[in-house]
């Protein structure tokens, strides 16, 4: 055994440190077109103090770490190393919910706690998250609010940063910092004792370190724990499907109902991504996405507090009027599908929400391309898609389309979900090839790569300010100063 291992089994025990080349292989790649690299070794730390001395040791060996807290399957790069003899720090250990915050509607977790836990833990306490799109069963519920993956209820969004509150994180130097109210005084039992919750990320004199560390792929530090903004589980609910044969409309439409803050969830698909959301296998897909119109706005009014039914027949007739004056029509049912069972499947209410990934059961393999515009934006670039896909001969049938409103509508993730074949060949450097091209057009008409994963950040960096990048470098080299933490990732060197 090799001094380094040698010194990790000292910190997490021999069974937390894993070197068996079958489970190296598994972490050398991930179903990105990132080139694979194996690890040195697999550590799995049980708390922060583990963490920390993993740090120092890494720091005094010189040894890269890369931090993974979700279960495979992975889409994006950043968990794969970029170069040799890394040590993969993985977080799944730490899968406990610290504490739930009813009053202040805030919940506390660790990396390893997945979203399906999540859901029934906060349940029990009339409680909901903020979620994403139907995310996998593995996907760590703090990386994610790390990644700022969009969450489906536009209302609950007033900045970039939600859902996420305080963290807890050590810097690439070792050094262990928390963030907005979580500083203190005193530690989290004390502030406890006196009624302070985590809820808020500034700090003293107003300076906000929890928006440093979203969106870096883990460069910076590692997080520890951090505080999720929660939701009351509504009292009374009703879900609607809009379909539309062009996108304006619904684009037009979603402005309106942002504005007057009308709803809960508010998203458009279209109908090959409404397929794969709803139905297990390729045909069955396959026959769904024939039936249905090309765009669909799902939209559930939610309410709770007092007089629930009141306040939704009152949002429920005035979507009716809404959608009437923009030549739309609110349903219960489109083509065999229930607007309640997409509600639920949404809201992880259903089992069969985390049986299977939506974005692998239709061909099994997905590249995603996303990036953030506004929404009267978001047509040109899905025609833009469409043009290319023409023209590397990809059909456009296979590209699943999600527009998400961010920030209050102010904004919108705007998302192209690339289903191929992985096992064959020649579809894949097809898809490849595609992807990067689109990429390349996207980013000229003004796309905007918020988190530019490995491949996109390569395109991206001759239209990316020589000032931002030499900014980032002299921030990675105050907090990870020894350039430890996932080296090779963002613009870092």
């Amino acid at each position: 055994m090799l001094e380094l291992e040698e010194e990790l089994i000292d910190i997490v025990g021999a069974e937390n440190v894993l070197a068996d080349p079958l489970v190296l292989e598994q972490y050398s790649k991930d179903m990105s077109f990132v080139p694979p690299m194996r690890p040195r070794c697999v550590v799995k730390p049980k708390n922060s103090d583990e963490i920390q001395k993993i740090i120092k040791l890494a720091n005094k060996t010189l040894t890269p770490l890369v931090v993974v807290s979700s279960g495979p399957p992975h889409f994006r790069g950043d968990t794969v190393p970029s170069v040799g003899g890394a040590v993969i720090v993985d977080l799944s250990r730490m899968n406990k919910i610290i504490r739930i915050d009813r009053r202040n509607r805030v919940v506390l977790v660790e990396p390893g706690v997945t979203f399906p836990t999540l859901i029934q833990a906060l349940a029990k306490e009339d409680l909901a998250p903020l979620l994403p799109l139907l995310p996998r069963s593995t996907k760590s519920v703090l990386a994610s609010a790390l990644e700022t993956d969009p969450i489906i209820t536009p209302k609950y969004h007033w900045d970039v940063q939600d859902p996420l509150r305080c963290v807890e994180v050590i810097f690439g130097n070792g050094e262990l910092f928390r963030t907005g109210d979580a500083v203190g005084p005193g530690d989290l039992e004390e502030q406890w004792k006196v009624s302070k919750a985590q809820s808020r990320g500034l700090g003293p004199a107003n300076v906000d370190f929890t928006k440093l560390i979203q969106r870096v792929q883990g460069t910076l530090g590692i997080v520890t724990w951090a505080s999720i903004e929660c939701r009351p589980l509504p009292k009374a609910k009703e879900a609607f499907i809009i379909p539309s044969e062009d996108l304006e409309s619904l684009i037009e439409f979603a402005y309106k109902i942002l504005w007057r803050r009308l709803g809960a969830v508010c998203l458009i698909l279209n109908n090959c991504n409404f397929a794969c959301i709803l139905r297990e296998d390729g045909r069955s897909i396959e026959r769904l996405r024939e039936n249905l119109p090309p765009w669909l706005l799902i939209f559930t009014i939610e309410t709770s507090g007092l007089y629930p039914d009141k306040k939704l027949e009152c949002q429920r007739a005035e979507l009716v009027d809404l959608t009437r004056f923009f030549g739309l029509e609110p349903l219960s049912t489109v083509s065999g599908v229930s607007a309640e069972e997409v509600m639920k499947l949404l809201h992880g209410e259903e089992p069969s929400a985390y049986e299977s990934y939506w974005k692998l059961r239709l061909k099994g393999g997905c590249q995603e391309l996303f990036f953030t515009t506004t929404l009267n934006r978001a047509q040109k670039f899905v025609k833009k898609a469409f043009e290319l896909a023409g023209l590397h001969k990809f059909a456009a049938k296979d590209i699943g389309i999600y527009i998400q409103p961010i920030v209050q509508g102010t904004s919108c993730h705007c998302e192209f979900d690339l289903y191929y074949n992985p096992q064959n060949p020649e579809e894949t450097e097809q898809v490849k090839n595609f992807f990067q091209e689109m990429s390349r057009a996207l980013i000229k008409m003004g796309a905007f790569f918020a988190r530019p994963y490995p491949i996109v950040r390569d395109i991206t960096v001759p239209y990316i300010a020589a000032p931002y990048i030499i900014t980032s470098r002299k921030i990675k080299g105050i907090f990870d100063p020894s350039n430890i933490m996932n080296p090779g990732k963002l613009y870092f060197v």
